[in-house]
């Protein structure tokens, strides 16, 4: 199947539902509206097609892009090359998606991670999301070696001030820390009261609060 071929099957499968509430989470015209398993069923139909990652990728089109991510096998990327990518991201979900099938299953994650968290939040907004991605995801698998306290320092002086993409991520982190260190939980939990980040965000029925003090009880209260 060419490119072409591709773009027109994406093309077809799109829906002017999805395409608007893609527009809510601020995608904007780079899409089709094509529905995430129909992506995923293109991809496995695809999957030895590593030959299409770069046409796909360059096009700027959210289901292109993600297609091409689920085409990607992460050890054959250098980090430079997969540190690109996540500088041309221009969507949440095309972040999410590099950082949960690519970034977190590459080889060098962990150089890549504390790379990235000192990367200037203005000029290179999507690597300092990945690098606190990265860091949340050392706080729930494998918290030995992270200093925690240096960790709560920054996001209480940074998370006011940062832009919504970085803020997320962020979030995660101070949840992480309530919920996986006990020695600085009363600590994470009276952050996140004072700084009242997402304390009136919504949440659909089943899902857990991203405010922090919700969130960091309510998973503790399962531990127990």
């Amino acid at each position: 199947m060419t490119i072409k071929a591709i773009m027109t099957r994406l093309e077809s499968l799109g829906d002017a539902k999805v395409r608007a509430h893609n527009s809510k989470d601020g995608v904007g015209e780079n899409q089709f509206g094509v529905k995430l398993g129909d992506i995923r069923k293109l991809a496995a139909e695809l999957k030895n097609r590593e030959d299409l990652i770069p046409e796909l990728w360059q096009t700027g089109i959210l289901e292109a892009r993600l297609l091409a991510i689920l085409l990607i096998k992460p050890k054959k990327l250098t980090a430079a090359e997969v540190e690109q990518m996540v500088k041309e991201v221009d969507a949440v979900q095309v972040a999410d998606w590099l950082n949960a099938y690519v970034v977190k299953k590459h080889p060098d994650k962990e150089q890549l991670r504390q790379s990235w968290m000192t990367a200037d939040p203005e000029a290179h907004p999507w690597l300092a999301r990945a690098g606190w991605s990265l860091t949340s995801e050392r706080i729930n698998k494998d918290i030995q070696g992270l200093d925690l306290s240096a960790l709560l320092d920054r996001i209480e002086k940074e998370i006011s001030s940062a832009t919504p993409t970085v803020q997320w991520t962020m979030n995660f982190c101070l949840a992480g820390i309530g919920i996986n260190s006990p020695e600085h939980r009363q600590r994470a939990l009276a952050m996140g009261e004072k700084l009242g980040i997402y304390r009136d965000y919504p949440t659909s029925k089943g899902c857990t609060s991203p405010f922090a003090p919700i969130w960091i009880n309510e998973m503790v209260s399962r531990q127990n």
